[in-house]
């Protein structure tokens, strides 16, 4: 108890300040966290939210500053010494022994001696699972449970510790709706039992949805707390970024024109027993944008590298535009009008060339004077494409200095510069900060009013459903639902994803 007689808040972080060499990722931070509340972390990337649950948890030493646990001081220096003082913490990488079983993973670490009962470690695990509202097998194998089944796991295994202040970064980045609506009754349940939760995420939506008050961090420093009540998101989106932001203004798609990307019966050879993919097939018109939805590792990667030339097809028939690219070279699928803009931006560049020499890379013949580049006109080619896609380098600046935002347009002015009949683009927005992903929706959305056919690949569903005129979903390998954007229905497109129900005909 305080002072006065209150009860003292289960969390205060006073002037945390961490520094990495010059960078300073944490600069005086104050937090205060309440029992029995859900706490949004909200900031771009870089901001200091992960550095700054790191020194909580015991996983970052903090330079200077105090943590102050229900009232009193703490020394934390491990996640040992966080969890002894009631502290949890979930990451986006589980740390799950998967041959094992739910209950062997709950009670991994926190047994006392060596040999374990493990019928009365499962009887314990069922009866904490059963008071805190999670929903889990104890007999169950981990290597056999979804995403989201895993999740609810890991948040059980520091529950099973006594958590009383519970971590959760970027929770929901892997799952499909209805995990997300499982993991937030979930939260709502431990929230009303009184534990404080710490929820970091990107979607301003789900911080709506599920916090009890809002703190933004930019540049390693508070920038603002509200009540969720009382945010607006336009001001919340503002501070983060340290400016007024534009929403994408999303254009209704007229009539589309006609088909540009005609795909029939595309299988892609064996993985684990499994085809990649299974007799696919759809078209893509000019003017519209095709979004492709699904749980990772459904055959979306072998569809974009069947599409783009990285890998043959097994069986099916590929068209650009009236022309047969079955089987093409990627030089030669670029020549038919294609862009590719891939999941992974930095294998899309070499690290050790400059910008210039990056932002020509596949068409390098056409800044070539006999046998030698052209350096001026690489140079003059690069600042024209710096300025009208605002990337952050010089055009002498290696690749491997710039940050993942201004990658990220490297490739986008590289490939949009010329202008595609076709873009094929997978995960676009991926790991950038609100920024990043504004400019990156506008010049997809711009493609697409410009005449391009676009298929996007993405596992946000959010993403999706704001830029898609249609939707297909991929479940192993084959396509299992197909419908306007317009019409789509959250809950029915996660358990299609899922493969949990029959598909719709668009």
């Amino acid at each position: 108890m305080t002072a006065g007689g209150a009860t003292p808040p289960a969390v205060q972080l006073c002037g945390i300040t961490k520094r990495f060499g010059a960078v300073v990722a944490n600069d005086g931070v104050d937090l205060v966290v309440e029992r029995g509340e859900v706490h949004a972390l909200l900031g771009e990337n870089g901001a200091g939210k992960t550095t700054l649950m790191r020194i909580l948890y015991g996983l970052t030493r903090p330079d200077a500053g105090q943590i102050v646990i229900d009232g009193r001081p703490v020394a934390i220096h491990s996640p040992k010494d966080a969890i002894a003082a009631g502290i949890g913490m979930v990451t986006q990488h589980f740390a799950l022994v998967k041959p094992m079983t739910v209950a062997e993973n709950v009670i991994l670490g926190a047994t006392g001696g060596v040999r374990v009962k493990l019928d009365a470690a499962a009887r314990k695990v069922a009866e904490a699972a059963e008071r805190f509202g999670i929903r889990a097998d104890p007999y169950a194998r981990v290597a056999d449970l979804s995403v989201g089944e895993q999740q609810r796991v890991e948040i059980l295994k520091a529950l099973y510790r006594n958590c009383r202040v519970l971590i959760l970064d970027e929770p929901t980045a892997v799952l499909v709706p209805q995990e997300v609506e499982a993991l937030f009754a979930a939260l709502r349940r431990l929230r009303d039992d009184g534990i404080a939760i710490v929820f970091i995420s990107h979607k301003l939506y789900e911080v709506r949805e599920i916090s009890t008050r809002v703190t933004v961090l930019r540049r390693g420093a508070v920038v603002g707390t509200r009540r969720i009540a009382d945010a607006d998101d336009r001001e919340l989106a503002s501070l983060m970024v340290g400016r007024p932001t534009l929403a994408v203004r999303r254009t209704e798609s007229g009539s589309a024109g006609e088909v540009v990307l005609r795909v029939d019966g595309l299988s892609v050879g064996s993985r684990g027993g499994l085809e990649a993919l299974r007799n696919v097939s759809f078209a893509v018109r000019r003017g519209e944008i095709l979004g492709v939805a699904g749980v990772s590792g459904n055959g979306q990667t072998e569809l974009v590298d069947v599409l783009c030339g990285m890998l043959r097809p097994a069986a099916g028939r590929i068209e650009v535009d009236g022309v047969d690219v079955t089987g093409s070279s990627p030089a030669e699928v670029v020549a038919a009008g294609v862009g590719r803009i891939p999941e992974d931006r930095h294998a899309a560049v070499v690290s050790d060339l400059t910008v210039a020499q990056n932002l020509a890379l596949e068409h390098l013949d056409g800044f070539r004077r006999a046998l030698q580049l052209d350096d001026r006109r690489l140079r003059r080619h690069a600042e024209e494409l710096i300025s009208r896609f605002t990337i952050k380098a010089g055009p002498d600046d290696a690749a491997r200095t710039l940050s993942g935002g201004n990658l990220q347009k490297l490739v986008l002015a590289r490939v949009l510069s010329r202008e595609p009949k076709v873009i094929v683009v997978s995960q676009p927005t991926r790991g950038l900060d609100v920024a990043a992903t504004e400019y990156v929706h506008g010049e997809l959305l711009a493609q697409r009013e410009r005449g391009a056919g676009v298929l996007l690949v993405s596992e946000d569903l959010d993403e999706l459903l704001a830029l898609a005129d249609r939707l297909v979903v991929l479940y192993e390998g084959r396509i299992v639902g197909e419908m306007p954007a317009a019409e789509a229905d959250p809950e029915r497109l996660g358990l299609l994803m899922a493969g949990l129900a029959e598909g719709v005909a668009a």
